[in-house]
């Protein structure tokens, strides 16, 4: 008995450096695959990512939409043809001019054409005049709308560039907690060994080892279950980078603390100038006003210039052959039952709506950057809470293994100071995770790009 005494203290010991050994072996382990940079992951999003496609085809789609716009101001040329059949008995009668003379001989003559195909083909080049005012707001307005498809083109950059970094962090704080459980798991499968074969040697009693037992299965299921939560975040970050979701990579240590700046008056000026939605907001006015003003231009008669060349063919022979006109078309609804003045109207409350929502998208972003400065404020000092405590856990467990090597405190002492440092160790990480992503929803807060 008293040699089993000596030697628990020696054992407790080993196990206390062997598991640090284990630690520092697992910390100098190559990573597999890939080693993931966050600025490498943004770029990689920027230029593959599904909705940042999907955003700059939109923006192509309003460039082919003014170029559409501006054909409007060219002459329209028009052809026409058409291939018909008689099915009518035409017969013209010419009455005898010597009826009075020789009565009873009937019509001079009869024009009796026959049944026969006919053709008729027609060209048409008309330019527009007064509709070149409309034209112009039309394509303004197609202008606008690409501004428009750039303002959400950007959003879709701020918010792409957000998703990544979450992600990016996330499996960066799950990493860290991964590493934390495995360090943990290996401590309690030592402990589980020492204190099974204390059981045998009667040492320590049976609970002991079941209670060790108990904690080594809880430390085991949370490390599958953080062990999955990796792989879905890592899927997720590979479809938001824009590549297959099975693609293997590490991802790099998340930096340190950097100061940031706190004036809430100028972080709001810079979201009120930067922001995609105001800019969005702003635009939307400028397009229903520019609708308005194409509403009001309808009371603007049309009035075109243009000529036509018309030619039939197998007809009579005293029908003309060729036929070529230029003249002025106009078209002017002079009267339309205050349908114009109606449609007016709702276009003055489309445009009121915008204003309104301005207003309202305005006052939500300021509210969104006090809140994300303040929440930033609140990680920063969260963060140098958590510096502090792993501090004090490390110099603790320094204390206690030197109490330990002379039996001035138990072995069971040395485990918990171990394992409040891995904790603690944790907890800065989160707290250093949680003040970048706070950092980075202030940054998207703000309207940077990147």
């Amino acid at each position: 008995m008293p040699v089993r005494l000596v030697n628990l203290p020696a054992v407790g010991l080993l196990l206390v450096f062997l598991a640090q050994g284990v630690v520092h072996a697992q910390q100098a382990e190559p990573a597999s695959g890939e080693s993931l940079l966050l600025d490498q992951a943004i770029n990689l999003a920027l230029s593959d990512n599904h909705a940042m496609k999907i955003a700059k085809l939109e923006v192509e789609r309003t460039d082919e939409n003014i170029s559409a716009a501006k054909t409007y101001r060219l002459p329209l040329l028009h052809m026409y043809t058409s291939v018909s059949g008689n099915l009518a008995n035409n017969e013209l009668r010419v009455p005898n001019p010597a009826n009075n003379v020789f009565p009873g001989l009937g019509p001079f003559f009869t024009l009796n054409d026959r049944r026969k195909p006919t053709a008729i083909f027609a060209t048409s080049v008309i330019e527009p005049l007064t509709q070149q005012y409309r034209i112009g707001l039309n394509i303004k307005l197609q202008r606008v709308s690409r501004e428009l498809a750039q303002a959400k083109l950007r959003q879709q950059q701020h918010d792409t560039i957000d998703q990544v970094k979450k992600t990016y962090y996330s499996i960066l704080q799950t990493s860290s907690a991964l590493s934390s459980v495995e360090e943990a798991l290996k401590s309690y499968r030592e402990l589980d060994k020492v204190t099974g074969d204390y059981v045998i040697q009667q040492v320590s009693l049976k609970a002991d080892l079941l209670v060790v037992q108990t904690r080594l299965a809880k430390v085991e299921y949370e490390q599958l279950e953080l062990s999955n939560q990796l792989a879905t975040q890592k899927e997720r970050l590979n479809s938001l980078l824009g590549r297959a979701v099975d693609t293997s990579f590490e991802v790099a240590g998340v930096p340190e603390f950097t100061p940031f700046e706190t004036d809430l008056v100028a972080a709001r000026r810079l979201a009120v100038e930067r922001r995609p939605e105001l800019q969005q907001a702003r635009l939307a006015i400028e397009q229903t006003t520019l609708d308005r003003r194409i509403k009001k231009s309808e009371y603007i008669p049309d009035v075109s210039v243009g000529f036509v060349y018309l030619t039939p063919r197998n007809y009579a022979p005293v029908i003309p052959k060729n036929f070529a006109n230029v003249g002025v078309v106009v078209s002017w609804e002079f009267f339309d039952w205050g349908r114009k003045k109606h449609q007016l109207a709702e276009k003055d409350k489309v445009v009121e709506q915008a204003k309104n929502e301005l207003n309202e998208t305005e006052d939500q972003v300021l509210i969104d950057v006090g809140d994300k400065l303040r929440k930033l404020q609140q990680s920063g000092q969260g963060l140098r809470v958590a510096r502090v405590a792993e501090s004090s856990a490390r110099e603790n467990l320094r204390v206690t293994t030197g109490r330990y090597k002379y039996q001035a405190v138990m072995l069971s002492d040395v485990l918990q100071s171990q394992a409040s440092l891995a904790e603690a160790s944790h907890g800065y990480q989160s707290a250093l995770l949680a003040f970048w992503t706070a950092k980075t929803e202030f940054e998207k807060a703000i309207g940077e790009d990147k």
